[in-house]
């Protein structure tokens, strides 16, 4: 990692060590020496050089070249592991330093001081000192070198327990283009999120990110010997132990290059006569500072005299002041008291809207079971042939349900914006067809209506661009939605135009627009409000929420961005919002776009075997006669821990589980953790009311092959099976 700053700031020590040869000759074949010696792994002669070059610093007054000279020794000390005498040489260079104006070697030495207390495991001052190379850096202007602070700060963190912003820093780390600058950082930012996966337990992403490490290490032997182990502790996590025995054979053998090279540099080396000179020549100095001290101390006397005078002068002054201080004092306790009342106010509003959060994220994922009897039970009813004047009952009570669902969905999801609970992914996307996706996901919508919807993008917008894909899509499906839902036997026009471009950096000018019915101008100014509609008769007529536009508002800012609006009554409404972008590499991901899901072939599931690992009585009622009706074979179990036993003893009995996430003892996520530790076929699809702290990734990485959410569509719910099933 040195190396690597070294590097990135060579032209500024060059510059400098030119100038200082110029003027000394001797101290620039010094420092060139020791930079040989380094190279042939002498560090004997890197120590002499280092002496040599603070005497003759020190002989020709010279503060800045004595300060490089402590930091060139601080630097030899740190390559041989010796970091507590790193410290000291680095604190002396610092010392002197400071005395001087800004200059790059100062950054390095707080830099490398930071890195020497990291070591050390002292992250307090670790942290002080990178912030300190981080603002000389900045005032310097030499960006280039604050990714390696951050990869420092990130390790901090992690030191300190601190993961989540850990792996924040990290991730955008491992987000910046691959150059020059970043291409040793990011393999060690990967290792970190990898060890930090790892504690979490989830092996999978750790491996995920320690082979992408690996990849990309080839530069730092150390590196790649760390990688290789913890690649090796978590197959053996895994179970995989002929990977594991692989990967501890490699860290062995590469470990054992290292020690041979590290102990060619240390044995060498008389540490004990170097640091007796060091001793004797400080002492030296200390000796030539206590005779400064005495002249200061008789100074200062002379001095102390002139202070006294002038303290009578001003404690008469003071007197006249007195009364003044005792106002100001009472003002300041007001104010005081006034700010304590204020931060009790903000506190209590906190906590009021943190029990708004838990309780409508509790109140929400408890609905959903019921809800999931409900919706279960309609869709049985319908299947078993009721009679022509049941089937509109059941028809509305299946919308009901659906509605529910719906506006279940939309709490929690405003809930979770404003709960600021919603990190904001960095990947590259095919803009024009991710664009084209969501315009193909409408065509039977736009249909029912009657409706011709057509998108245009401007041919500037360059394909791949970095962005958050997912919440793009729920932007702009949102008001597809509304702007078809509102429109009959007329235009919806989604556009996309390039507006602003500076280096990798664009902003994009997205418009919704159509020729519906329009909002009336005094309902625009509280139209993105949770609950707002245009009027009540609309609501009746057109049904919805009321939460989507502030959903949409919402997603809108935390993409860096805003919305406005424009309408008019029976002439159509325009929404209308900029959004900034990075151009992308070639690699591209597009997040997926919701599209209807097709019938399923019934022949597939005929006769198949599903384990039901379900607590609640209806739900297995329900559950169990939907897959009946479909030809399968149903068991069903009530807790995890009698799942693992049957599927340990009978496997080859089942051919798909279904597992519910909460159940009594161990819950489901532990029971499927702990069946693949033995099994890793079996098809194990989640069943579960996903709220604000569950997330799909989250169920995915304990073993979990798919996720069902209660209360799951029928459809879905069959063709999910039957893909498994194949």
């Amino acid at each position: 990692m040195r190396k690597l700053l070294f590097f990135l700031l060579v032209p500024f020590v060059l510059f400098s060590q030119k100038n200082a040869s110029k003027s000394f000759d001797s101290l620039g074949y010094y420092f060139q020496q020791i930079q040989y010696n380094k190279k042939a792994n002498n560090y004997q002669n890197c120590l002499n050089y280092s002496k040599k070059a603070i005497d003759f610093s020190q002989k020709k007054n010279d503060e800045k070249a004595l300060a490089d000279s402590y930091y060139n020794l601080g630097l030899v000390y740190y390559d041989l592991h010796k970091y507590e005498d790193a410290i000291d040489a680095f604190v002396r260079s610092i010392a002197i330093y400071s005395t001087l104006p800004n200059s790059t070697e100062q950054a390095m030495c707080y830099y490398h001081l930071g890195m020497s207390y990291i070591e050390e495991h002292n992250t307090t001052l670790a942290e002080k000192n990178l912030n300190q190379a981080e603002s000389l850096f900045e005032k310097l202007k030499i960006h280039s070198a604050i990714e390696l602070i951050n990869l420092q700060r990130a390790i901090i963190y992690k030191q300190l327990g601190r993961t989540h912003q850990a792996v924040g820093m990290l991730e955008k780390i491992i987000t910046q283009t691959d150059t020059i600058h970043t291409r040793k950082v990011i393999p060690e930012a990967l290792y970190h999120l990898g060890m930090i996966e790892k504690e979490r337990k989830r092996y999978n992403l750790a491996l995920n990110y320690m082979n992408r490490a690996l990849n990309r290490s080839t530069a730092s032997l150390e590196l790649q010997s760390k990688i290789l182990l913890a690649l090796s502790q978590i197959q053996e996590k895994n179970a995989n132990i002929d990977a594991s025995h692989g990967f501890l054979k490699r860290y062995v053998e590469l470990k054992d290059s290292i020690d041979r090279s590290f102990n060619a540099k240390i044995e060498p080396v008389d540490f004990d006569a170097f640091k007796n000179s060091e001793k004797i020549k400080h002492a030296e100095q200390l000796e030539r500072e206590k005779e400064s001290q005495t002249k200061a101390k008789n100074f200062a006397k002379l001095i102390s005299i002139l202070a006294i005078a002038l303290i009578s002068i001003l404690s008469l002054l003071s007197l006249s002041l007195y009364k003044n201080n005792i106002l100001r004092n009472e003002s300041n306790k007001l104010l005081h008291e006034k700010n304590r009342e204020l931060e009790l106010a903000k506190e209590k509003a906190e906590n009021a809207t943190k029990a708004r959060s838990e309780f409508l994220s509790t109140v929400s994922h408890e609905l959903r079971t019921p809800l999931n009897a409900i919706n279960g039970i309609t869709h049985l009813l319908i299947e078993e042939n009721p009679k022509p004047s049941q089937i509109e009952y059941l028809n509305s009570l299946k919308f009901s349900g659906n509605y529910l669902l719906t506006f279940i969905n939309d709490i929690l999801e405003i809930n979770r914006i404003e709960s600021e609970n919603v990190p904001v992914e960095q990947i590259t996307c095919a803009i024009r067809t991710h664009l084209k996706n969501i315009q193909n996901s409408f065509r039977e919508i736009a249909q029912e209506n009657h409706n011709i919807f057509e998108i245009e993008v401007d041919n500037a917008i360059p394909e791949n661009l970095i962005c958050d894909p997912t919440k793009l899509s729920q932007i702009i499906i949102n008001l597809v939605n509304n702007a078809l839902k509102f429109t009959k036997n007329g235009h919806v026009r989604l556009i996309a135009k390039l507006e602003e471009v500076q280096d990798k950096n664009i902003r994009i000018h997205f418009q919704v627009s159509d020729n519906g019915i329009g909002i009336p101008e005094d309902k625009q100014s509280e139209i993105f409000e949770s609950f707002s509609q245009g009027s009540i008769e609309i609501n009746r007529k057109y049904g919805g929420t009321g939460l989507g536009l502030a959903i949409v508002k919402r997603l809108v800012e935390l993409l860096g961005g805003s919305i406005t609006l424009n309408s008019k009554v029976g002439l159509g409404t325009t929404f209308s919002f900029t959004l900034p972008f990075q151009v992308g590499e070639n690699n591209m991901v597009t997040a997926p776009v919701e599209v209807t899901v097709t019938e399923t072939d019934e022949t597939i599931v005929q006769g198949k075997r599903i384990l039901l690992v379900e607590d609640n009585k209806i739900n297995q009622m329900i559950t169990k006669k939907m897959l009946e009706n479909r030809g399968m074979n149903c068991r069903i179990l009530d807790n995890g821990e009698d799942c693992v036993t049957l599927i340990r003893k009978e496997a080859q009995n089942y051919d798909l589980v279904l597992m519910d996430v909460h159940l009594p003892g161990i819950n489901g996520t532990i029971a499927t953790e702990q069946i693949r530790e033995f099994n890793t076929t079996i098809p194990i699809i989640a069943l579960t009311a996903i709220s604000l702290n569950e997330n799909r990734e989250m169920l995915l990485s304990y073993g979990m092959t798919d996720v069902l959410t209660k209360p799951f569509e029928p459809e879905k719910f069959y063709k999910i099976i039957s893909d498994y099933l194949l």
